[in-house]
């Protein structure tokens, strides 16, 4: 018997039956109490004899009427619906927050398998779902460090035997190439690596840090600016770090200079990095978004680049709850605006 009821089907069907049984037991007994009398026999209709057999019943109260079986009836059903909903959805709302700390963080805690026999099968698949998942993030782990390794040092060999070359023009074009595969090594390394990464909430002043990230770029002779003031925001450090580095870095590879912005503002943060380069079309600034994607002309890999900052950068910010798009900067150029949530 247990196990008939140790489903989830078994217990809302278990629990309105109780419901029903009990609301019409009582009005049965209620309306036995205080219903009107049984009609007496044919036969016994008249005489004395009859009155006195038939005898009559209590004189019915004021809530003796059908409204209070019906209205127990009524709260009764509404009880086990309310019940049986939330017999229902409790297991999906189980599954809903553990996807979402799933999302967050691939080591979070696994879900409880207990409850019905669907909850539990559910929660086990779920289980065993994050650690398969798990695996395969250790697994390509493992693979990117075999990868970085077994490339670069071929690599390295090449550029040494390069010396050993006396046409400087066919040197040049070689090294040119090794340089560009060694880029391309790192900055698939470096998406991949930001993919897998998962960090903590905190509080950080990321005015300071943009301050600190246009410092550094100025110590090396970039022509970077700051402007606005923020307060202080939650976010996952290495994540923003990662996110204005790259635009940074691609704001001054194609128009050697920037500045950012900061717009502060209750609900959000607003944080643009500006340029005055040769911009992006219209039509192509969802493109750039996809990884290895390079646009004709000026922002082409002879500019430098791999094609995958910002890849990087927009999976950063979507990592921080929040957004980044591309807009045209006023007079010519490209605006990078990244939007952050305060809530």
């Amino acid at each position: 018997m247990r196990g008939r009821f140790d489903t989830l089907f078994g217990r809302l069907f278990g629990v309105l039956l109780i419901a029903i049984v009990l609301a019409h037991l009582l009005a049965f007994f209620w309306f036995r109490l205080y219903g009107p009398p049984h009609p007496p026999p044919a036969n016994e209709t008249s005489g004395p004899s009859a009155s006195a057999r038939f005898e009559p019943r209590p004189p019915r109260p004021w809530f003796g009427g059908p409204i209070v079986p019906l209205t127990f009836q009524f709260i009764s059903l509404i009880i086990a619906a309310w019940y049986g909903a939330k017999l229902l959805t409790r297991p999906i709302q189980r599954l809903s927050d553990a996807a979402e700390r799933l999302s967050e963080d691939l080591d979070s805690p696994p879900l409880d398998e207990s409850g019905p026999r669907e909850a539990r099968q559910a929660a086990h698949t779920f289980n065993l779902m994050q650690r398969r998942i798990q695996e395969q993030v250790k697994q390509r782990g493992r693979m990117l460090g075999a990868v970085s390794h077994d490339l670069r040092t071929p690599l390295s060999r090449l550029k040494l035997r390069l010396e050993q070359i006396d046409d400087d023009k066919l040197q040049a074009q070689m090294r040119q190439d090794l340089d560009d595969m060694i880029s391309m090594l790192d900055a698939t390394l470096s998406y991949l690596h930001e993919q897998r990464t998962s960090e903590t909430v905190q509080w950080m002043d990321v005015q300071a840090l943009v301050e600190s990230l246009c410092e550094n770029a100025q110590d090396q002779g970039a022509d970077v600016q700051v402007s606005g003031h923020c307060a202080p925001l939650q976010v996952q450090p290495m994540a923003l770090r990662s996110c204005l580095n790259n635009l940074l870095d691609n704001a001054l590879r194609y128009a050697g200079h920037a500045r950012i912005s900061l717009q502060d503002s209750r609900e959000q943060l607003l944080i643009r990095v500006i340029d005055h380069g040769p911009g992006i079309a219209e039509d192509q600034r969802e493109a750039v978004f996809e990884p290895f994607y390079r646009l004709e002309g000026s922002r082409n890999r002879n500019s430098g680049g791999v094609g995958l900052g910002m890849t990087i950068a927009r999976e950063a910010a979507e990592r921080l709850g929040g957004q980044l798009h591309l807009e045209e900067t006023p007079g010519g150029g490209l605006t990078t605006v990244v939007r952050l949530p305060r809530a």
